[in-house]
């Protein structure tokens, strides 16, 4: 018989509330089996949730991961999955090259503000110096 989990397990494991993998499951992502009113969750569900939180940390969207995820179950070939995959993640690089340089270029803008700033403090200051020492 293949191991289950209730949500209370996965929550533990995962480090996650409940309310987050009940999210995750009305988002499509996961789909527990019931017994009665208590949700029960399979290795294919605890895999899908795995595989949903590391796509988290990549910073993928919610649909991009569920496209993904969906395509293991449907798919029946893997490469059509890691070509999906690696147009996925090649998007996720050039947008975060992009915000690289949106954060160099900002960070260049603060240098010259702050050197500014020094600027214009040292010239205030020298004149109250000359007045002390008169």
């Amino acid at each position: 018989m293949e191991p289950t989990y209730t949500i209370t397990e996965l929550a533990r494991e995962f480090e996650l509330t409940p309310r987050a993998i009940r999210y995750y499951e009305d988002q499509g992502l996961i789909t527990p089996q019931r017994a009665g009113v208590q949700r029960v969750y399979t290795k294919r569900d605890r895999t899908r949730l795995r595989l949903t939180l590391r796509g988290k940390r990549l910073g993928l969207s919610l649909a991009a991961i569920r496209e993904l995820i969906d395509m293991y179950d449907t798919a029946p070939d893997q490469s059509s999955q890691l070509v999906k995959l690696l147009e996925v993640l090649a998007r996720r690089r050039a947008k975060l090259e992009q915000q690289r340089e949106d954060i160099a270029a900002v960070l260049e803008e603060i240098d010259a503000f702050e050197q500014q700033c020094r600027g214009l403090l040292d010239a205030a200051e020298k004149p109250a110096r000359r007045r002390r020492k008169a």
